[in-house]
């Protein structure tokens, strides 16, 4: 992506375009995401698996470019550049509400995973107060010992700022600090810890989570299970 990203960049006939083509590619980026989201709160309401429909969808041999949903976008790139965009835009007086809207979305859905788990909590007969959950992955993408602007963390902080026992599991991650949660531990063995609700944050390859297909409650927002 970076090597891609200098060879378009050197394209450019300014300092300025070049600035602009970092920023256009990750606000196209957030919009794709924040799309790929919407399309799988809707399936889950009309019972669709939009995994499925996804794939279906690529299957198109031009015009269509596969984005998956997620709890969120993390990192130093996507979270930040469209902002970057959308705050000079706005010193000139001119509005992107396309990128905007995107960005705004993509901010709520760590609430929105919030809100899925805590619903996920109450169909099973356990109040969000004093219910544990363990959160598989922490790190914004798999494959990465990176929590910058990881919607994990304000996932795990959401969920114990209203009295739940939040831990998490991450190989990559050795701990984590969140205001609510204060200072966790990633827990050694996530398949022995006994949880109300596991929620699938990120899956790293080669982590061995056969596990989680026992579990009876379980929230992937990787949409992957």
């Amino acid at each position: 992506m970076l090597e891609h990203t200098a060879s378009a960049i050197r394209q450019v006939s300014s300092p300025e375009a070049a600035e602009m083509t970092k920023l256009v590619e990750n606000a196209f980026r957030a919009v794709n995401i924040a799309l790929a989201n919407e399309f799988a709160d809707a399936a889950r309401e009309l019972d669709v698996d939009v995994m499925e429909v996804i794939g279906a969808a690529a299957t198109k041999p031009y015009g269509f470019m596969s984005f998956y949903p997620g709890p969120g976008v993390g990192g130093h790139c996507i979270p930040c550049d469209p902002h970057y965009l959308l705050w000079q835009l706005r010193a000139r007086r001119f509005d992107s509400p396309v990128t905007r809207t995107a960005m705004t979305a993509i901010s709520m859905r760590p609430r929105d995973v919030v809100a899925q788990a805590r619903g996920m909590l109450a169909e099973s007969g356990r109040p969000t107060r004093g219910a544990r959950i363990l959160v598989v992955g922490v790190t914004y993408k798999w494959g990465v010992a990176d929590i910058r602007e990881s919607p994990a963390l304000e996932i795990i902080d959401e969920l114990a700022a209203v009295g739940a026992e939040v831990g998490f599991a991450d190989p990559m991650v050795g701990w984590l600090e969140t205001p609510y949660a204060g200072r966790l531990t990633s827990h050694p063995s996530p398949a022995a810890a006994t949880r109300d609700l596991v929620l699938i944050h990120t899956r790293h390859a080669g982590v061995d989570d056969a596990w989680i297909a026992t579990h009876p409650t379980v929230l992937d927002t990787t949409y992957r299970q």
